[in-house]
């Protein structure tokens, strides 16, 4: 029976070829994505445990006592606006643990650098970076030790009594290789690690894989209509349901194995593409860690022609019931309202955080609690789509009297599965892009973005809040220096204030941070080099300055600060708490401004405007750039799923449309038929999955973060405007089909 049911699948004529080579097709581009996914969530994982050994000393390790103790002192430093990652070490004896991807330890005076950083250094000026790293560049950091072909990472040889005093410097005795308990709260903060990776790899799994299994689905069901009619007219000869069934499951697993093999090639030529999206931000991946795991080969390999099979068994239930009924085409049983039953439950899951006025306290039991309601919010509107598409269509009957329309909306109203199928893909897709800007946008609204203020606000900043003042005054040689360095427009020597002098008024630079112990002293005549921070009152000599002033992302050159009860000569003997540098906001400028920083106080962190935007924007990079990835995956998915089943439909439907044509319809009657068919569930349910993407949204953020809602921009809704559009414009390029396949030989019987 297997034997005959493939020379049948075969043997059917050009026909029957075309449909097996479309399924296949289809197939294979389904797959090709689906295998995509699941490598670049294996990259994240590969990725990450290349990063684990920058946790060495964290919280939670095991040190391994035999060893001899090697001084290990990570900090974090940019080059125009990229994040750098250095780590200085200093042996303590022979057995000192030695990090992945080094042959020896440097020794004082030399460096390695990441093949990126080595090839930055050697194309930049030495005192925009260079000058950093004291010593000779000895070799590169092999890949073991790096995430990506762009890290930027340097491991600096110092001596003991260089280290001990930088903060956050400790002793270890082996060098980390797996993530430690505690690492949530003492991990290296460059890495993708723990929850955030389960996170990330869990909405990329739900947004892509979704739409991707229904665009398999999809394309599996071509010609169902007419290989239904086959069936049927077998069942009515004799064929028993059980040898029907086999002969469907053969044809669509044929098809669909075909596009499998197909699909796994489609990938290897994706690969290099792939390696290239920098999914968790900003760095690509290595080609070597897109790989695939057996399990997913295998189930890959297995279950989509199991699906393929299991989907056309389904699809026979009318024919198995009633194979007399399919062949006079009897109208299907209508959608039931319990069809909104899992949409509304999808709904409730997430509300439930929201009134319960709690969330799960771990990354891993928030993606358990959050990632099923989205999925099921994604099920529920699948399965509510017919029924939907039917009461729309049914609304729309009652109120128009043109031919076109009523031939529609009747199809739509007595097949709504039909009609909705088309469109699913396009749904799925609205709702992942509404969220995914909803969240990305609330979130950015609520912390902040770095705006246009970077020309008048390009500052290069050493020191802290007061926690750890400079050492002593700020030679003035070191300020000599400075200001002479081509772009620095002036420079303010912001002192500790360790007596209290002055009494400071919140000038609500941010109005959510905690009041200073003291403000800051500034001499006036700094201060009015530096003119972003604010401004003296006239004839003070000395003003007090809320810190929070130097730290602000904006500038505030009209906001007056008061005087300080203070000389200028007793500020000078305070200790330095911040050495604030103003330039001309060009690149050259600030790296050398920091590169000079840097090497005189090599304990303390040089940094510019743009880093802290940096730092306050970073955790919402990898989300950013997820977002980019899935409307950029989803929306081209939706686009073939929707042009597959409008072709699958005029295929299946080519005898009545046939005979029409016979009896006087014109051509542009029928074109207008099937774009009614196709736009109007497109444009009902689209807007309902908005709607619920926006709900969906809003509980989440309330529950997780306590934020508002925040409307999306122009940007979403000229998207959103954009994929329409172009849905329609798929529409309509398929309709120069029906004047091929509506010929007089359609309309023959048999």
């Amino acid at each position: 029976m297997i034997a005959f049911a493939l020379r049948l699948a075969v043997s059917g004529g050009r026909e029957a070829l075309a449909r097996l080579v479309m399924i296949a097709a289809a197939v294979a581009i389904g797959v090709g994505l689906l295998l995509s996914t699941f490598a670049s969530m294996n990259a994240v994982e590969r990725t990450n445990q290349r990063q684990v050994w920058l946790d060495t000393g964290a919280a939670g390790r095991t040190e391994r006592a035999s060893a001899d103790p090697l001084w290990w002192w990570p900090h974090g430093d940019y080059y125009d606006g990229r994040s750098l990652t250095e780590v200085d070490v200093a042996a303590t004896g022979p057995t000192s643990p030695v990090p992945p991807g080094l042959a020896h330890l440097p020794t004082p005076g030399e460096y390695y650098a990441s093949p990126a950083l080595a090839k930055l250094i050697h194309d930049t000026p030495a005192d925009q970076l260079g000058d950093r790293f004291p010593g000779r560049l000895s070799g590169t950091i092999g890949d073991a030790a790096l995430a990506s072909p762009d890290s930027l990472i340097a491991v600096t040889g110092r001596t003991p009594a260089q280290i001990k005093g930088a903060p956050g410097a400790r002793t270890v005795t082996t060098i980390a290789d797996t993530r430690p308990p505690a690492c949530d709260s003492g991990c290296w903060d460059d890495a993708v690690r723990g929850d955030a990776l389960t996170l990330i790899s869990s909405v990329v799994a739900g947004a892509l894989i979704f739409p991707v299994l229904v665009f398999i689905a999809t394309a599996t069901r071509l010609s169902a209509a007419t290989r239904e009619q086959r069936y049927a007219a077998m069942r009515l000869v004799g064929a028993t349901p059980r040898q029907v069934a086999l002969l469907s499951a053969v044809e669509s697993a044929l098809a669909a194995a075909a596009g499998t093999v197909a699909g796994f090639g489609l990938y290897a030529a994706l690969r290099p593409l792939v390696a290239t999206i920098p999914l968790t931000g900003q760095q690509r991946f290595f080609r070597s860690d897109l790989t695939l795991s057996a399990p997913q080969v295998l189930g890959v390999m297995v279950g989509v022609p199991v699906a393929a099979a299991i989907a056309a068994r389904l699809a026979l239930r009318r024919v198995t019931i009633s194979p007399l009924g399919v062949t006079r085409r009897v109208t299907p049983s209508p959608p039931r309202a319990w069809r909104l039953i899992p949409l509304l439950a999808g709904l409730a899951e997430l509300a439930y955080f929201v009134f319960a006025g709690r969330r799960p306290a771990t990354g891993n039991g928030q993606t358990a609690a959050y990632l099923p309601g989205f999925l099921v919010v994604m099920l529920g509107l699948v399965i509510a789509g017919p029924w939907l598409t039917m009461i729309v269509a049914r609304a729309v009957a009652r109120r128009t009297r043109r031919p076109a329309a009523l031939i529609a909306v009747r199809r739509l109203a007595d097949d709504p599965k039909a009609g909705f199928r088309a469109v699913s893909g396009l749904v799925l897709a609205l709702f992942v892009t509404t969220a995914t800007v909803s969240i990305i946008g609330t979130i950015n609204d609520h912390r902040g973005t770095l705006g246009g203020d970077r020309q008048t606000r390009t500052v290069v900043e050493v020191g802290s809040d007061g926690q750890a003042p400079l050492a002593g005054a700020v030679p003035d040689r070191l300020l000599t220096e400075v200001r002479a360095i081509p772009g620095v427009r002036g420079a303010a020597v912001v002192h500790a204030n360790p007596d209290g002098v002055g009494k400071l008024v919140r000038r609500s630079v941010h109005p959510g941070d905690p009041p200073p112990a003291a403000p800051a002293l500034v001499t006036c005549s700094d201060l009015a080099q530096t003119p972003m921070v604010g401004r003296c009152p006239a004839g003070a000599g000395v003003t007090a300055v809320d810190f929070y002033a130097f730290v602000s992302l904006q500038s505030h050159p009209n906001l007056p600060w008061p005087a300080a009860a203070i000389s200028t000569a007793a500020v000078a003997k305070l200790p330095v708490q911040l050495l604030y540098v103003a330039t001309d906001g060009s690149t050259a400028a600030m790296e050398r401004v920091r590169t000079l920083l840097t090497t005189a106080y090599p304990h303390q962190q040089a940094q510019t405007v743009g880093d802290w935007g940096t730092d306050l924007q970073q955790e919402l990079a990898g989300w950013r750039q997820l977002a980019d990835v899935v409307l950029l995956t989803t929306l081209p998915i939706a686009g073939c799923s929707l042009a597959v089943s409008v072709v699958a439909g005029l295929s299946d439907r080519r005898r009545p449309f046939a005979l029409l044509r016979l009896t006087g319809a014109p051509l542009r009657l029928l074109q207008r038929v099937i774009g009614l068919e196709s736009t109007l569930p497109l444009l009902a349910v689209s807007v309902i999955s908005i709607g619920t993407a926006f709900a969906a949204s809003a509980l989440f953020l309330k529950s997780q973060m306590h934020y508002d809602l925040v409307a999306p921009g122009v940007a979403y809704y000229a998207l959103v405007a954009v994929g329409l559009v172009a849905s329609l414009g798929i529409i309509a390029s398929t309709l120069p089909l029906l004047r091929r396949i509506t010929g007089p030989a359609a309309a023959r019987n048999g």
